[in-house]
């Protein structure tokens, strides 16, 4: 194995890496938005970027907007 090849697994192994870590963040943000800003449901924010996520972008925009919204607080009726 030449130097060429060894600096060619480095930079193939740096390059996956990345990938996922990417991969991950790109998982995890709105999850940690929607926690950060008060959603009242974390969770089903995380859910929902996982499943974009992996099954396609499609509605990843929605997810995100999702993340960012907040539920308003239910009115009390005045009597």
């Amino acid at each position: 194995m030449s130097g060429l090849d060894i600096f060619a697994w480095i930079v193939l192994i740096v390059l996956v890496a990345t990938g996922v870590a990417v991969f991950v963040a790109l998982g995890i943000m709105p999850g940690h938005i929607a926690r950060k800003r008060g959603h009242p449901w974390p969770e089903a924010v995380t859910v929902g970027s996982w499943a974009t996520l992996v099954f396609g972008f499609v509605f990843r925009p929605l997810v995100l907007i999702w993340a960012y919204v907040d539920v308003p607080a239910r009115r009390e009726a005045s009597e």
